[in-house]
């Protein structure tokens, strides 16, 4: 892969998640969205939506 990203997860983790209720994977969503917004740098949001888009 030499553009974007990725990552690995245990599968004890998937199966963690698997189990959460719409409305708790859903407000996670919106807490990480919420932390981003917040903490990330204009240059560090540039990266990641480049990293998404794979341009880099």
């Amino acid at each position: 892969m030499s553009k974007g990203f990725s990552y690995v997860l245990e599968d004890d983790k998937i199966l963690e998640y698997m189990k959460l209720s719409t409305e708790d994977k859903l407000n996670w969503l919106e807490d990480i969205n919420e932390f981003n917004r917040l903490f990330l740098t204009d240059k560090e949001k540039e990266i990641r939506e480049k990293l998404l888009e794979g341009k880099i």
